[in-house]
């Protein structure tokens, strides 16, 4: 996920309004007490998922895959006053943890935390959003982006986390196999870009994020 030097990567971030205090506790617990914290969203891109929602003002959103919640209460920011967002994890096992840091928050009364399989609950779901993240399983994006792309408004946006895949889509070599997960990824890259329903935008932001606008 490194892309950039280690000393703009540093930059960026002290320029970078700082986490505030429930947000460096879920980073510092995270990387204490859960396995694979690289999944967390983090300071940099977590202040990009801040702004995108205090920019749209959205009073729906959608995520797809939870973690620990750190994306989930960066977005929730952004929210209007009667604003709701629904975030879908399939893992149990965090939820205990993660409830915990909603319940702390001052998004608890706007947050909907579902454990469960996103495939089966988003065709349930009776809301219109405007803002989408997709950040779970690689082999799914494809499902998730059709299964929610009636219920995004026009002019509400899907962003689609770890696009670049730590690199791994913009390196392929002939002849060399290519995994599972980085062909699925670039497979989805190529159906967000030729999307007419859509303009779009990869964003080199930490392991990239597709941004597509429904026009």
């Amino acid at each position: 996920m490194d892309f950039l030097p280690q000393n703009i990567s540093d930059y960026a971030e002290a320029h970078t309004t700082a986490e505030h205090d429930l947000l460096k506790k879920l980073n510092r617990d995270t990387h204490l007490k859960i396995l694979q914290p690289r999944m967390l969203s983090g300071h940099l891109q977590g202040r990009f998922l801040a702004e995108i929602s205090h920019l749209m003002r959205p009073r729906r959103i959608l995520e797809i895959g939870t973690y620990t919640g750190y994306s989930a209460l960066c977005l929730a920011e952004g929210l209007v006053d009667d604003g709701k967002l629904i975030t879908i994890d399939i893992n149990e096992e965090l939820e205990t943890f993660t409830r915990s840091f909603f319940e702390a928050s001052a998004f608890a009364h706007k947050i909907e935390y579902i454990i469960g399989d996103a495939a089966e609950i988003i065709p349930t779901l009776n809301e219109v959003f405007d803002l989408v993240f997709i950040d779970a399983d690689k082999m799914n994006y494809t499902k998730y982006y059709n299964l929610v792309f009636d219920l995004v408004r026009k002019g509400g946006y899907i962003l689609s986390d770890n696009v670049l895949w730590s690199g791994k889509v913009a390196n392929i070599q002939e002849g060399k196999k290519i995994d599972k997960d980085t062909r699925n990824l670039l497979d989805f890259n190529k159906m967000c870009h030729d999307d007419p329903r859509t303009e779009n935008i990869l964003l080199p932001i930490r392991d990239g994020i597709m941004i597509s606008r429904k026009i």
